[in-house]
Formats: structure tokens, C-alpha cells, sequence
């Protein structure tokens, strides 16, 4: 089937779906956006089909996720494999602890830009849990209108805020914001190129994360314990944003045809309302949870040394 959402205006993608095994609570416009696509000769479809044919040839599958998060998937996946070649072993920022001191797994980032590290300074001064943080992601682009909604949704909200707004984040021109919005914010309101994300959302005072919803920033932001606002925009970041909102219960949802009454709502509701709160006590939860999986007899530190002593003992 091929779901477009610039094609449908009946009400199609707000239905529920059920025939996803271990996936509940699914609307159409949940799916991927490469599935629901109207080109039947599309490349990222026929992509992804073939990887999911690869996959069912496997004789391992690893996946940068942790039992607790994801059980009913996970267990969905594996009554179509053998169960002990699946290997939960995330979130993996956690595992890099354990590697020795020198080792070039220590480096790992998954970071595409130079960061600026002047905006963890900015932070140093803000209040526990006051500022959100913004950003889209290294490839996510927006047009020059949802931009200004954006800013002006952030501005509104009287809230302080990162923003990080990379050079090319609008589609086929250089990021401009107007200066009168500029202005605006100017005491409480700071714009980087990039920043250490992991670092930013490990930082006390960031209370909040407006993200795309990618899966790096995602499970960054869960392990941090930070919640989520959510603007997905294509691939895998409607479902992850449908998982937040629903299955996690630490994210809340921006229309994609974005408005700055509603970033305004949001952000405040998110920042200072009693859902917001409920949102960052369940986010604080799931850091808890994905600590524990990687700690020391934890699922995602046993399924890494089951892997590797698999891994070992195939190549003797």
C-alpha cells in the first residue's frame, strides 16, 4: 500500500492500524515515510525492502535499543528468528564506559557537525531545568515559513531556549531569522551553528528537547531523561514520535504544517503545565531504565558480551 499525506484529506492517516505485530496505537502517518510513499519505483522503498529480506537471512541482528524499551517489538521480531541470535545492546553511548582508556571506542560520536562549545557556557548561567533545547537534526530542512513559526512559537513562549540553527536548515536558501525576532530574544535566547549534543542534554538546566525525532536523538534524550517535542519530519522519526507520545509517554507531537500558537502552547505546557511535569518525572524513569540495562548484569551489557563471545567463537 502507498499512503501519501500530501494526496489524503480524508482522514486516511488518522486511522489506527493493527496489523503491525508488536506495534499498538499506530496511525498511517505513523509509518515510515519511505513506505508511505505513492512511487512504487522509489528508491528508499526498494531500499529498505531489500534490507528487511537481508535481515531475514541474518544470522545475528543487533539493535541499538534496550529490552525495556522496546519488549513488545523486540519479541515480535524474534518469533520470526531464532531468539538467541538478537542482540539488544543500547542505548550505546552507555557501553562506551566500559571500553579501556586509549581506545578509540571512546571517541565514539555520532555527531556530523563541529560543535560550538560556547552554548554550554550560556547554559552554565540558566536554571535547573528552564531552557529547551532545539534541534532538527544534521539533514533535516524545513521551509523559510515553518522557520519563522518556529522562532516566533520559541519567542512567545517567553521561555529560554538553545536553538541550534545550521546553516542549510532551510530548503534552498541560507537561515535567515528576522531581525525583529532576533531582538526579541536576545536576553534569553541563544542561536549555534552545532553543539555537543550529548553534553547539552546532560546539562541540569535543559528541561526539554524539540527535536525531529531522529533515533540517535531520541535515545540521547531518553538516556538523559529529558522529554520530548516532537517535529518528525521523514524515515523512522514518525514512528518514533508516535512511540514517545504514546508507548513511552515522554513526548508530545507538533503538527507537521507547523504553527507558532501551538509552539508557543506546547513549549509553555511542556516547560511549566502538569503534563510537562508528568512527561519529565516518566523521562527521568527511563534513564533509570536504560541505565540499569547497561550496567553490569544488566540486558544490554549481558546481549554485548553474548555477541562477542559468539563472535569470537565463530572465528575459531
Amino acid at each position: 500500500m502507498f499512503v501519501d499525506d500530501n494526496y489524503l484529506t480524508d482522514g486516511t492517516l488518522e486511522k489506527t492500524i493493527d496489523w503491525i505485530p508488536g506495534m499498538s496505537n499506530l496511525r498511517y502517518k505513523d509509518i515510515p515515510s519511505f513506505i508511505r510513499t505513492t512511487d512504487p519505483n522509489d528508491i528508499m522503498f526498494d531500499f529498505m525492502g531489500e534490507e528487511a529480506q537481508n535481515n531475514l537471512n541474518a544470522a545475528t541482528i543487533i539493535f541499538n535499543t534496550f529490552d525495556a524499551l522496546e519488549h513488545k517489538v523486540v519479541e515480535a521480531i524474534a518469533s520470526k528468528f531464532d531468539y538467541s541470535n538478537i542482540y539488544t545492546i543500547g542505548p550505546l553511548p552507555l557501553l562506551v564506559k566500559y571500553a579501556r582508556d586509549g581506545s578509540p571506542v571512546r571517541s565514539f560520536n555520532s555527531s556530523l557537525w563541529k560543535p560550538d562549545s560556547s552554548c554550554l557556557h550560556w547554559l552554565d548561567e540558566k536554571e535547573e531545568g528552564s531552557v529547551i533545547y532545539v534541534n532538527y537534526g544534521s539533514i533535516t530542512t524545513m521551509t523559510n515559513q515553518h522557520l519563522v513559526e518556529f522562532a516566533w512559537g520559541l519567542a512567545n513562549s517567553i521561555q529560554p531556549f538553545l536553538w541550534v540553527a545550521r546553516p542549510d536548515m532551510t530548503m534552498g536558501d541560507s537561515t535567515t531569522l528576522p531581525e525583529e525576532f532576533l531582538e526579541e530574544i536576545k536576553d534569553r535566547g541563544l542561536l549555534a551553528s552545532w553543539c555537543d549534543q550529548d553534553k547539552v542534554l546532560a546539562h541540569p538546566s535543559v528541561g526539554a528537547f524539540l527535536s525531529h525525532c531522529g533515533w540517535n536523538s531520541t535515545t540521547e534524550s531518553i538516556l538523559e531523561g529529558v522529554p520530548l517535542i516532537c517535529w518528525p519530519f521523514f524515515s523512522d522519526q514518525q514512528t518514533n514520535c508516535r512511540f514517545a507520545c504514546t508507548e513511552w509517554g515522554i513526548g508530545m507531537e507538533i503538527n507537521h504544517d507547523v504553527k507558532r500558537n501551538e509552539v508557543e502552547v506546547l513549549v509553555r505546557e511542556m516547560m511549566q503545565g502538569e503534563k510537562g511535569k508528568e512527561m519529565r518525572r516518566k523521562a527521568k524513569e527511563w534513564k533509570i531504565k536504560a541505565k540499569e540495562a547497561t550496567e553490569i548484569g544488566g540486558s544490554s551489557y549481558n546481549n554485548f558480551q553474548r555477541f562477542i563471545k559468539e563472535a569470537l567463537h565463530s572465528h575459531t
